[in-house]
Parts: structure tokens; C-alpha cells; sequence
């Protein structure tokens, strides 16, 4: 860990530089992604990778694969911080967390292409010891070679200035994410009773400590302000077993959507807004990804991106 001058200082650098389609039919069922072709011709980068079928391993394998290999993220030497959602003392088979198949399977991928050091956190909304063992991600992330941080001390957050904010112009992070020099943020999509949805952006509430001033400030401004401290290197969207209702804990009559899908994209709008398709909603409903994109943080226009579809 830092100390305080140094982590200030690499506040400082850190705010200044941070200042698909699906294509669902009207049902709002993600078959029209594949049935779909793109507008646009053949590009030699994609905006959005979107892989179905397999395994949680093999779908992300294979989406890196398309994007030029772990390497194009993580090269040797560098530190990694990988922030799934652990945020509620779930099994898997709920869906209110990051698969920890998926987890364990990226952390190996960083481990291969020479990650000095693997670090994983969340601040979870139920007791962090509590979420992190009945998620399986704890003891996923540990067999991979991972170090798994807690998330639930307010002494490994530090204020910081959030450049260009609208409502919350400084919050206290965990200083993971200024101490290491890759940041991959992997959510899983779900319904979420109070934003609507789930996904990358909401996932960067579990990098602050107060999260209750984004409820009393304005969620959807919050969530994108947010958003700006530190753009991730890489988001990956566990889209596996969907949550439809009932979230962001789920319940014993939450309703699901299996689709056997992941997600990827370096654009936190775009992703957001392919994956708002996914719940059968469109990127309006969401305030917080309209906010985001005035910002500069992404497009939210579908027709614009370059989308790459691939089933295994």
C-alpha cells in the first residue's frame, strides 16, 4: 500500500487525465444480436466484443482473443486491479455477483501475460468477510494467485477531487485503484431497484466508501461523476444468467434471462447502453448513461459502434 503523499500525488495525475449493439427485437430478447449484421464495414478495432455460448472461461478467452490477447491490457510488470461486484453474501447460482469462474479465469489470463501483483476488492453492501466467501470469489481469486483486499475499512480510502464533477466533486476511494497501473472492472448485469440496472458504471460505487451521498446527492449524477475519477482499462460484463427482477440481491422469485453471454468493451457508455438492451430497455432510461456521455466518458449511440458478434 501507499502512503498519503504518494497517493495524493497520483490523485492529482489521475483526475486530470480521467477529467452494439445488442439489437434486440421488440420483446426485448438478445436473439437479434446475432441475427443482426453491422452497418459498418469490416474494422480492425471493435468497440464492443459480445461472445455467447461455452463457458465462462471460454467466452472470455475467446472475447480477448478478438480484442489482440491479454496483452493489449496488461503487459509484464505491472500491477492489476480487478473490481468485480461482491457486493451481497450470495451463492453463483443467485446472480447478484460476478461469476467467480469468470473472476479466476481473468485473473489467470493477467498472471500469464506477467502481472507483477493480481490485487481484488469490493466494498460490499453486506458484510464484506460475508459476501466475499458465500460469492466464491474469495477462494476463486486466491487459487488463481490472486491477493484479495478488503473493501469494508475506511482507512484504505482516501479523499480525492473528482475533476469535472457535477454533484459529488470529491469522494473517498480505495487507493487500489491509484496504486495499480491496470484497472478492469467486471460487473455482472442485473436489475437493481433504485438505478434500474447494474452494470459498469454502478459497479464504480463499489470503489467509494461513502455511497450514501450518492443517494442523498442524486443517484444518476453520482453514478456518473463517479465515473470520471478513473476511466477502467477494460470492462467485462458477466451477462451469464441475467437477473431480470428482484435485484440487486435477488430473491427466491427473481425472474432470469440464461443467456451464456459476456461482454467487453475499453467504452463504459457504449457498454452500458448494450447492455441496457439486454433487459429489454433502451439507453434512455437510465440517467446516469446520458450524464456519462455529456461528460465524454463514451457514445451511447449505437448505430456508431463498431460491434463484434461471435457465438461458440
Amino acid at each position: 500500500m501507499m502512503d498519503r503523499r504518494e497517493f495524493l500525488k497520483k490523485a492529482m495525475a489521475l483526475g486530470a487525465a480521467g477529467a452494439a449493439s445488442l439489437l434486440l427485437n421488440r420483446r426485448g430478447a438478445p436473439g437479434g444480436l446475432w441475427a443482426e449484421t453491422s452497418s459498418l464495414s469490416a474494422p480492425s478495432f471493435h468497440d464492443i466484443i459480445a461472445v455467447k455460448g461455452g463457458s465462462q472461461a471460454a467466452r472470455l478467452d475467446r472475447a480477448l482473443q478478438e480484442s489482440g490477447g491479454i496483452g493489449s491490457f496488461v503487459r509484464k510488470g505491472q500491477t492489476v486491479v480487478i473490481k468485480p461486484n461482491i457486493g451481497w453474501s450470495q451463492e453463483p447460482r443467485v446472480a447478484a455477483t460476478t461469476n467467480p469462474e469468470l473472476v479466476k479465469r481473468l485473473i489467470e489470463q493477467c498472471v500469464q501475460a506477467g502481472a507483477k501483483k493480481v490485487w481484488v476488492f469490493d466494498h460490499s453492501c453486506d458484510s464484506g468477510p460475508a459476501s466475499y466467501k458465500a460469492s466464491l470469489i474469495e477462494s476463486y481469486a486466491k487459487e488463481a494467485g490472486a491477493s484479495v483486499v478488503p473493501g469494508d475499512s475506511s482507512s484504505n480510502y482516501q479523499e480525492v477531487a473528482v475533476p469535472g464533477a457535477v454533484a459529488i466533486k470529491k469522494m473517498q476511494v480505495h487507493e487500489l485503484i491509484l496504486e495499480a497501473e491496470v484497472f478492469i472492472n467486471v460487473p455482472v448485469l442485473k436489475d437493481h431497484s433504485g438505478a434500474g440496472m447494474t452494470c459498469a458504471m454502478k459497479n464504480l460505487m463499489g470503489i467509494v466508501w461513502d455511497r450514501e451521498a450518492f443517494h442523498a446527492q442524486g443517484l444518476d449524477q453520482c453514478i456518473a461523476d463517479a465515473c470520471l475519477f478513473r476511466k477502467p482499462t477494460l470492462n467485462i460484463v458477466d451477462a451469464d444468467r441475467i437477473m431480470l427482477s428482484g435485484g440487486p440481491r435477488g430473491h427466491a422469485g427473481s425472474q432470469y434471462n440464461e443467456q451464456q453471454m459476456l461482454i467487453l468493451s475499453t467504452d463504459i457508455i457504449a457498454i452500458d447502453a448494450v447492455s441496457a438492451r439486454t433487459l429489454g430497455k433502451t439507453p434512455k432510461d437510465f440517467g446516469y448513461i446520458a450524464k456519462g456521455e455529456e461528460r465524454g466518458l463514451g457514445t451511447s449511440d449505437l448505430t456508431k459502434l463498431n460491434i463484434h458478434r461471435l457465438t461458440i
